[in-house]
């Protein structure tokens, strides 16, 4: 299994208490660890309005995050999880992303997906067009952005965008063009692009629900030829790990209080219970944790991505990871589904 995870920008209430003056520092020394450990990627989620509730906290912008992580490592992959088709014209994102992976030298991923958070869009005047839309708009960009990093110019006089030779010039450095991870568990469109297009894909939801986006995955490859191995699964999780799980459940209480601050008591529990609850995958003992993801894996997820609420305030629950359940994981073969 391979691993990533995300850098804390803001989004979820994970840089509070931290002076914005000393933002980029926690975040650039995150990433900077994260590419000295054994992580293969790093990434950031693409939102502008904290979550579970719209705040005054910093969320710090996505792209402009990745241009600043590629300068600043050396080794780690670099992606967003993930971008929102609809709030950058695709043929200048794929210019954007082209830029950061010259800055890069070729670690770039593009994350994309059709955008869910409704009040952010509102309040940034996208408007919130319903889900058919969305999803045209999504699988329209994915086609723009193919074109241009496999060809240096993209034209397409789509239903929702339209580009006439737009150049995106230099290439991205990798060969065939930026990897993309397509990110939903739509069944009978977001799947079906992802096997039109994408190199992963993004889904979690319960191990039988995994299993079942698995089996349509499966189908839309069969339909069009395509081989179904040849795309990578991945899911993200939120990970919590202690010694002990009395130790597990102090933290989680922890995130729950810096979180009611600023979104109220309700809020923050209902959100803290729905997200970090006893059976998640990444949350428990290590050896929980373990067990677990040595499940998913047998399943055929192949690539596993952590979020850890506390890293802008304590590495030690993200160390205890790099050194339990990583080694335990990466070697380790999975029976594909």
């Amino acid at each position: 299994m391979r691993f990533g995870t995300f850098i804390p920008q803001g989004w979820r209430h994970d840089l509070v208490d931290i002076d914005p003056s000393e933002h980029w520092d926690t975040m650039r020394a995150l990433a900077q660890s994260a590419d000295a450990g054994p992580w293969e990627s790093i990434w950031v989620y693409d939102h502008f309005h904290t979550v579970p509730a719209p705040t005054d906290q910093a969320t710090h912008e996505a792209w402009t995050l990745m241009s600043a992580f590629a300068a600043v490592t050396e080794r780690v992959r670099i992606g967003q999880m993930c971008t929102c088709m609809s709030y950058r014209n695709p043929a200048y994102l794929a210019k954007v992303a082209a830029t950061v992976d010259m800055i890069s030298g070729g670690r770039t991923e593009m994350g994309i997906g059709g955008g869910w958070y409704e009040q952010e869009w509102r309040a940034y005047g996208y408007g919130f067009p319903g889900i058919p839309e969305r999803l045209g708009r999504l699988r329209e960009g994915v086609e723009i952005m193919k074109q241009a990093w496999t060809t240096g110019e993209a034209t397409l006089d789509g239903q929702y965008f339209q580009v006439n030779k737009a150049i995106v010039q230099p290439m991205p450095p990798q060969q065939g063009g930026i990897p993309i991870w397509v990110a939903g568990g739509g069944e009978k469109v977001t799947l079906k692009i992802a096997a039109q297009y994408a190199d992963y894909t993004n889904f979690t939801g319960t191990l039988e629900e995994f299993d079942h986006k698995s089996a349509v995955l499966r189908g839309h490859c069969e339909a069009i030829g395509r081989d179904f191995g040849s795309i990578t699964r991945s899911s993200n999780f939120n990970t919590i790990i202690a010694d002990t799980e009395a130790e597990v459940a102090e933290r989680i209480d922890a995130v729950e209080a810096r979180m009611a601050r600023h979104v109220g008591a309700d809020t923050a529990a209902e959100y803290v219970h729905a997200n970090y609850h006893s059976d998640a995958p990444g949350v428990g003992t290590p050896e929980q944790v373990i067990e677990r993801l040595l499940e998913r894996q047998k399943h055929g997820l192949g690539y596993s991505i952590h979020y850890f609420p506390e890293a802008a305030y304590d590495r030690s629950t993200q160390q205890l990871f790099e050194q339990t359940v990583i080694p335990a994981l990466a070697e380790a073969s999975g029976d594909d589904l």
